[in-house]
């Protein structure tokens, strides 16, 4: 009789005055007469043959259960292993990807009641299939336009991610829901209720690359599963609904929102009491700090960032991808050693954290990433990735300022007065910018303000082409950060727009690269578990930012020593043979920068502190160059550095100084 009640409570919904409820579906029924029909239709469809097969005729054993996917490797450019998501720890033993599969005896009881009460609160009691869940979420999705609801079990979730390929299991197609549920009840009528709730919480998707209850105990907590408490359970189960909007690692307020839902959940199902669901809420979050198997942590990172966006959320969920990469685990390890000697010289400067980014020109391809000083030390940066944060970069903004005014007909010989001087602001006040040694140099070639990096010239420049024509040239270099021109002042030649470490390193790319738009890339292809190629990466595109002129010039002026000399001596860290290079120091020592390239890689290195605190009295040439030269003379470890090609239309000539015009007779 439950049946022929529910198919009545279906009809009720459509007839046309009893409620709220019928209100609305007659108001949906006129705007939307199809959708409601082929939903209706489906649900009908589903409680018949539902019914018919629990009731009617035996039903045949179900598919065999697959065997647990293999875990996703990241992998460098040359196939060795950075990051194992299986096993303890996330690595897998003898680089073998298998899955800590526990029984169900061994997972808490807090964690199966936390997952029963979000996901299905009559999962031990309902046949597979809840009827109330698949009629209330046929309604909602009448309602809102589309298939946004759930109400599937946990044996019809398992159905699903077992049997159904990943473009298929969040299709609306009634057929397809029909298959599920069909599934969900050969499974009960083939396995125990604790049979399949342990199937579900071994293969489940905990994000962050984390598939089963035990890998998502020692991602986000560093224990095995078998050790959660009530308060650690209930973060993890709520994760279930949407890893991505519940991560704890980067929405920890979205997190702990959710953890007390699943709280208050499990108060209302009578597994714990109100005072049991406050305590836990209240209860500190500790996630994992302890260093587990995995190489360039902050690029593995970067990477698992974007693989749902290249190869879609359901082939990340199933996992058992290979995911080949750019990076140069010996050039990374060279970065990241370079800052960790860096760093422990500058404690007396009060300089925490640093960052380094190195890129193929050609390519595009980022062949290493330092993202902080120690990964599992937030005293050094920890997991903060400061290769892709926003931080003002002081003067070495200034080679994309003089590559605008290059185009606009300057040259590397233009006479600039670096002199005291008063200019108005937007909003009229006076600016008046002072240079790094307090003094002032008087008429200067364009070459030497840029190469010794004096600021009155490069503020004088900026309000000559406008800041506009700067931003733009920015942009085309492929600074992400640069928008609102309102945004910005004269103060934009001098850092006073934040840009992200890896854009800067790009942008220089672009000069080594004759002009070439340099887009930063880390994945080359991505394989599924049967070997199958899903992503490769496409040719970086030959779009010019700059004239191959432009880029040369500018790269000429960054690699001349004698230009350097009057600002950074003549044995500075930046003279390395065919290199150009330019610093950046920040107000109040809060930012170092040095990027520069030779032909075949451009390196940025920032060194500052995560929390924007200032160092003390640390400039860019002292700070971040000494960790940009150790790296690019590890570049260039196996031969010398080439010299810059020098395209057509460039001619050098003699100038006089300090006009910089042609000589004469005289």
């Amino acid at each position: 009789m439950w049946r022929l009640g529910a198919l009545a409570r279906l009809t009720l919904l459509y007839e046309p005055s009893t409620s709220k409820t019928t209100d609305l579906a007659v108001h949906c029924v006129r705007r939307w007469r199809r959708r409601i029909g082929r939903a209706a239709a489906g649900v009908v469809l589903l409680l018949l043959v539902g019914d018919a097969a629990l009731y009617c005729a035996p039903l045949p054993a179900p598919p065999p259960l697959p065997r647990f996917a293999e875990s996703t490797k990241i992998l460098d450019r040359d196939g060795v292993v950075l990051y194992d998501a299986g096993g303890p720890g996330g690595a897998a033993e003898s680089g073998d990807a298998r899955y800590t599969r526990l029984g169900l005896a061994e997972i808490p009881l807090s964690m199966r009641q936390a997952v029963i009460a979000t996901e299905d609160a009559s999962f031990y009691d309902n046949p597979g299939i809840s009827l109330r869940g698949i009629l209330r979420a046929a309604v909602s999705d009448i309602r809102d336009g589309g298939p946004r609801s759930g109400g599937s079990t946990i044996t019809q979730q398992l159905a699903r991610n077992l049997y159904f390929a990943p473009d298929e299991r969040s299709s609306p197609d009634p057929v397809r829901k029909l298959r599920e549920a069909t599934l969900a009840l050969q499974l009960e009528r083939a396995y125990s209720k604790d049979e399949i709730l342990e199937q579900y919480l071994n293969r489940v998707y905990f994000g962050n690359l984390a598939y089963g209850v035990e890998s998502a105990a020692r991602t986000y907590f560093g224990k095995s599963a078998r050790d959660l408490d009530l308060a650690e359970s209930a973060l993890l189960a709520g994760l279930l609904q949407s890893p991505a909007d519940y991560d704890p690692m980067t929405k920890m307020d979205a997190a702990q929102a959710r953890q007390a839902d699943v709280l208050g959940r499990m108060a209302d199902t009578g597994a714990i009491s109100g005072a049991e669901a406050d305590a836990a809420a209240a209860e500190p979050i500790a996630l994992n700090t302890t260093p587990f198997p995995i190489a360039a942590p902050h690029f593995v990172a970067w990477v698992r960032d974007q693989l749902p966006a290249l190869v879609g959320d359901e082939a990340v969920a199933r996992g058992g991808l290979r995911v080949y990469t750019t990076l140069d685990a010996g050039l990374q390890r060279v970065a990241q050693d370079a800052v960790t000697w860096q760093i422990g010289k500058l404690k007396d400067h009060d300089v925490t954290d640093g960052a380094v980014v190195a890129i193929d020109p050609q390519s595009g391809e980022v062949r290493a990433m330092v993202g902080s000083a120690d990964y599992f030390d937030a005293a050094q940066g920890g997991a903060f990735n400061a290769a892709l944060a926003e931080r003002q970069p002081g003067s070495s903004i200034k080679p994309i300022i003089y590559a605008a005014a290059l185009e606009q007909g300057y040259t590397p010989a233009t006479a600039l007065l670096d002199i005291p001087t008063t200019l108005k602001t937007k909003r009229g006040e006076p600016y008046s910018p002072n240079n790094y040694d307090n003094t002032f140099h008087g008429v200067v070639p364009l070459r030497e303000a840029l190469a010794s990096s004096y600021n009155v010239p490069a503020v004088r420049t900026l309000a000559a082409i406008g800041i506009e024509p700067a931003l733009d040239m920015g942009r085309r270099l492929g600074i992400t950060t640069f928008s609102d021109p309102a945004r910005y002042d004269l103060s934009l030649a001098l850092g006073g727009g934040e840009v992200r470490l890896l854009d800067l390193t790009a942008a220089y790319g672009a000069l080594a690269n004759g002009g070439a738009r340099v887009d930063p890339i880390a994945i080359t292809r991505v394989e599924d578990g049967d070997g199958n190629v899903i992503y490769a990466a496409p040719a970086q595109k030959d779009e010019a930012a700059v004239s191959p002129q432009t880029a040369y010039l500018l790269t000429d002026i960054l690699s001349d020593n004698d230009a350097r000399a009057p600002g950074f001596g003549t044995q500075s860290a930046l003279r390395i043979a065919n290199v150009a290079a330019k610093t950046g120091t920040t107000t109040d020592f809060r930012d170092n920068w040095t990027v520069g390239y030779s032909r075949d890689l451009a390196i940025g290195v920032w060194a500052g502190n995560a929390d924007n605190s200032p160092m003390r009295d640390i400039s860019g040439i002292d700070g971040a160059a000494p960790v940009w030269r150790e790296v690019m003379l590890a570049s260039l470890a196996s031969r010398p550095a080439p010299a810059f090609n020098v395209p057509d239309g460039i001619e050098r000539v003699t100038v006089c100084l300090p006009s910089g015009l042609l000589p004469t007779a005289d």
